[in-house]
């Protein structure tokens, strides 16, 4: 069973905690690097991240910047950030009330199969949707995780996108719990035209306790990444600059 360290950092601005990533990503490939420039064994950490940022929208790489409803200035004036990042994936939304999860991962310590790699985050969120009795989907063609697939009502719950490189992952999932969904207005979501998003609290009908989700996460990817979890103390912030 591999080892994950834990952090919870609350909520932090979107480039600092994209910057953290970073750096934990940059370690993690730095030691591999070393490993097969050394002939050494040593082994690589894998971390997960749990997040809540201020209002932001971020782009993926291959992104369309028309799926971008604002201009500048009507970004300042509702106070939302935007980044084009280094995510697959297109345009997204972060905010209060909304789980984010960044899993650091060697998946040489797992498995080396990207593709499966986002079908299990995807079935670790349907799990978590199951203990609402909500019946959680993919959707041929797209990522995520959906409500009422193929129907006239089928809306976006959990939105993915990673990043990869020699094996090691960041960036993750976003699962909107308490969110504010008229954020999303402002954007096509993930490119894709017609398609509703929605909430745990809007499917349930009330809010819903953050701290109970995040640990039906922690239980299901566990149990699916046969991994455990160790919660650390967040680095000094001089080192992380966060």
């Amino acid at each position: 069973m591999q080892h994950i360290n834990l952090q919870d950092l609350g909520i932090k601005d979107y480039k600092e905690t994209w910057d953290y990533q970073e750096e934990l990503f940059d370690a993690i490939i730095q030691l591999k690097r070393r490993n097969r420039n050394e002939n050494l064994s040593l082994n690589t950490p894998n971390h997960f991240l749990f997040v809540e940022h201020p209002h932001v929208y971020t782009l993926g790489k291959s992104g369309d910047l028309n799926n971008l409803l604002l201009n500048e200035k009507q970004l300042h004036e509702k106070g939302i950030t935007f980044h084009k990042i280094n995510r697959g994936g297109d345009i997204t939304y972060h905010g209060y009330g909304q789980i984010v999860g960044y899993p650091i991962l060697d998946l040489d310590n797992f498995f080396n199969d990207i593709h499966k790699y986002m079908r299990f985050l995807e079935e670790t969120m349907i799990q978590v949707l199951a203990e609402y009795n909500l019946k959680g989907e993919r959707s041929e063609g797209e990522t995520g995780v959906w409500l009422d697939v193929g129907t006239p009502f089928a809306r976006k719950i959990c939105a993915l996108g990673v990043r990869s490189s020699r094996w090691v992952t960041m960036h993750g999932f976003a699962l909107n719990v308490n969110t504010n969904l008229g954020y999303f207005d402002h954007i096509i979501p993930c490119g894709i035209r017609g398609k509703a998003v929605t909430s745990l609290e809007v499917e349930l009908g009330r809010k819903v306790d953050v701290a109970e989700v995040k640990q039906h996460i922690l239980h299901h990817f566990s149990a699916i990444f046969e991994a455990s979890f160790s919660p650390v103390k967040e680095p000094a912030k001089k080192k992380i600059q966060i």
